[in-house]
């Protein structure tokens, strides 16, 4: 069926920050050693608009931030500062969690992953807190305190789940307080926060624990997917997002938005599911989920950090075939997937929403403007399972302009979608160099004229979105009196 969307252009609209762009995450701290990992976040902050970039195990035995040497501690934060120094150099900063444990530090050998994390608890709370301090205050005399005071120190990852510790509140907020105390005794300025939980867990009970013991908690962060708390134990991806929601991130971000009340609340991860190998992270589903998901996430948080920027992660193993699922916005090779040119048409929206009229079960439309620019995004999204088909879209704008240019930009099964010419190339495992080449074509989302029709000061548009598709229209008027 049909569906219409009306705007008033005469009317002023509300404040919409880019909060989506404060943070992205990452994987695993070694790989930001990487060349190939650097040039894509390089390409990332420079296209998308990402200021900071979060990852794991900055504390790990590769970075070789604490080992034992001798049964002596031996210090170094060469590695670190080697990352922090090349996002500083290209206009980005850490959001620095704080993890994972120095074996020589490390209660019992509880590991993790591929690359083998220690997630125990300190065995020493005073020696935790000393590598602490004296790690922040060397990037305090390094970076120097107004540059390090815009940080944001996040302690631990997911300790609510036994997979990353003991899974006790009490353990948490032991390590919580020592480190908090550690980071504050280098500067009461400096930000740090959690409880960095997976699924909304603990606010509450964190904000709690925090006033009863005089202790700072600067921001809010948790994590959460539309996978979490969906489907039974041992039901697959595809099934545990057909018992979700359409828009379950919106009324988790509204809950944990009440629990933190007036602290900053961060995101600090968040993706289309938590399987590191599912195939919709490849495809145009991605786009249209990201899309509708961070656009309802406006006025609940100040960052939104999308699991992650890059296919260079290694949590299960260090991948070699193209397109094999991974969370990331481009591929190992950095062929840009549809995730990632849903994030190119956000960060090319204006600072100013307008209200949109209309509703439909799976289409949604808002529109953003800047100066003479005004954009209308349409996201036609259902979960697996659930009814879709192609829709006829109708925007009307009233007190309109007539307009200059008029383009649209799209992201489908039949644009910006390198996955599928991969396939139709018979999936191979590894590229060569005319194939990558061939993909970053198919990646690209040009800008193609976009039919508009312009009478009595209302402008109309008429576009068919195929279902799971994204299209961002994008008005050019004459430049204002």
């Amino acid at each position: 069926m049909d569906v219409t969307f009306r705007c008033d252009l005469g009317v002023r609209g509300e404040e919409f920050p880019h909060f989506w762009e404060h943070t992205v995450g990452s994987g695993h701290a070694t790989l930001a050693l990487r060349a190939d990992w650097q040039v894509q976040i390089r390409r990332a902050h420079d296209e998308l608009g990402f200021r900071h970039v979060r990852f794991h195990g900055l504390l790990d035995d590769d970075m070789g931030t604490l080992i034992d040497q001798d049964n002596q501690p031996l210090y170094s934060f060469f590695n670190a500062d080697q990352i922090f120094d090349f996002l500083l150099s290209i206009g980005m900063r850490p959001f620095v969690e704080l993890s994972f444990m120095p074996t020589m530090l490390s209660s019992n050998g509880q590991i993790i992953f591929h690359y083998r994390a220690n997630v125990s608890a300190p065995k020493d709370s005073g020696q935790w807190s000393t590598l602490i301090s004296k790690l922040v205050g060397h990037w305090v005399d390094r970076y120097g305190l107004e540059e390090v005071r815009q940080w944001f120190f996040e302690v631990w990852n997911e300790p609510n789940l036994e997979a990353f510790g003991s899974g006790k509140q009490e353990d948490y907020f032991k390590l919580y307080a020592a480190t908090a105390k550690a980071i504050k005794s280098v500067d009461m300025q400096l930000k740090v926060g959690g409880p960095a939980t997976a699924a909304n867990a603990w606010i509450e009970e964190f904000i709690a624990y925090c006033s009863r013991n005089s202790l700072p908690a600067d921001f809010i962060s948790t994590h959460h997917y539309p996978t979490d708390a969906f489907g039974k134990t041992g039901d697959d991806t595809e099934t545990q997002l057909s018992e979700s929601t359409r828009s379950v991130l919106r009324e988790e971000a509204r809950t944990a938005r009440q629990q933190a009340g007036d602290r900053p609340l961060y995101y600090t991860e968040w993706c289309t599911s938590s399987n590191p190998r599912d195939p919709l992270h490849d495809e145009p589903y991605a786009a249209a989920f990201i899309v509708k998901t961070v656009m309802e996430a406006r006025g609940l948080v100040q960052g939104y950090s999308y699991w992650t920027f890059s296919d260079i992660f290694e949590e299960n193993y260090f991948p070699s075939e193209p397109f094999h699922g991974g969370f990331g916005l481009m591929n190992l090779h950095g062929i840009a997937k549809p995730a990632y040119r849903a994030f190119e048409m956000l960060h090319r929206l204006g600072t100013e929403i307008l209200f949109m009229q209309g509703d439909h079960p799976t289409v949604d439309s808002w529109c953003v403007r800047h100066g003479n620019v005004l954009t209308v995004l349409i996201s036609n999204f259902a979960l697996p399972r659930h009814p879709i088909t192609s829709e006829t879209v109708h925007i009307e704008l009233k007190n309109a302009p007539r307009p200059a240019t008029a383009s649209i930009q799209r992201v489908d099964t039949e644009n910006a979608n390198a996955k599928a010419l991969w396939v139709g190339m018979g999936s191979p495992e590894y590229l060569n160099p005319a194939m990558v080449e061939r993909l970053h074509a198919a990646s690209a989302m040009p800008e193609q004229e976009q039919t508009v029709t312009w009478r009595d000061r209302t402008l109309g548009i008429e576009v068919t979105i195929p279902p799971l598709g994204v299209a961002s229209i994008r008005l050019e008027f004459a430049p204002f009196a």
